[in-house]
């Protein structure tokens, strides 16, 4: 008798663990298909936001462009605007031509002198043979925001830039003032360029350094 109360006994607590365990696997489940069920909304939410914000952002610029009465500041938003659009139009883009990265460029220029006006001075000199070429997006716009974080920016000492296409390069030039304070450069905007050419060609961005000025070098595609 007691060794089947023993087997009676040892049945009722395998059958009490495989039922517990059943309810831990079930809540497990339940919790995933939870945690799926929000990161779709989630997701959702996500994409429904970049649906409405470009819409939205375009049509509070133009409202704000018709309240403002000064030209200045017409111009401003609209060369925001410019901006904008061009940074959405990209998406998954690797590559632009280099006509639809300067028309960026000049608009990205007009925001950023608005800050530092005659202290940065830009030139732009392409052939039309170079246009038509290709160049990753938003790198023109990385090598000026590095010259610009890099550099003593004064009226008394301007920063210039200059961009200008010669043997099937872009080059990309500064006159060489690094700051004293800055902070040491971590090079993640020029690793990223180089990675990127590396991953579209095989042809390789060169970085020249003198004493005069800091060049780039980017091969038009």
């Amino acid at each position: 008798m007691l060794f089947f109360r023993g087997i009676l006994f040892s049945a009722i607590i395998y059958f009490i663990v495989f039922y517990l365990n059943l309810l831990y696997e079930k809540q497990h489940v339940l919790t995933e298909i939870e945690q799926l069920k929000k990161e779709k909304l989630e997701a959702q939410l996500d994409s429904l936001k970049q649906q409405i914000s470009p819409h939205f952002l375009f049509n509070s610029l133009s409202t704000l462009r018709t309240m403002v009465t000064d030209e200045s500041s017409k111009v401003y938003i609209n060369k925001l605007s410019n901006v904008y659009r061009y940074l959405l139009s990209l998406s998954d883009s690797n590559l632009t031509s280099l006509q639809a990265e300067l028309d960026f460029i000049e608009s990205y220029l007009h925001i950023v002198k608005e800050r530092f006006e005659e202290a940065i001075q830009v030139s732009i000199h392409v052939s039309p043979e170079a246009l038509s070429k290709q160049v990753p997006p938003l790198v023109l716009q990385l090598l000026i925001e590095n010259a610009i974080k890099h550099n003593v920016i004064s009226f008394e000492d301007p920063l210039y830039i200059e961009i200008f296409d010669k043997d099937r390069f872009l080059f990309v030039r500064n006159n060489y003032h690094p700051k004293s304070s800055v902070e040491k450069s971590t090079g993640k905007g020029l690793k990223n360029i180089e990675k990127r050419y590396e991953y579209l060609s095989e042809q390789e961005i060169k970085i020249e350094v003198s004493e005069a000025f800091f060049t780039v070098k980017l091969p038009l595609l």
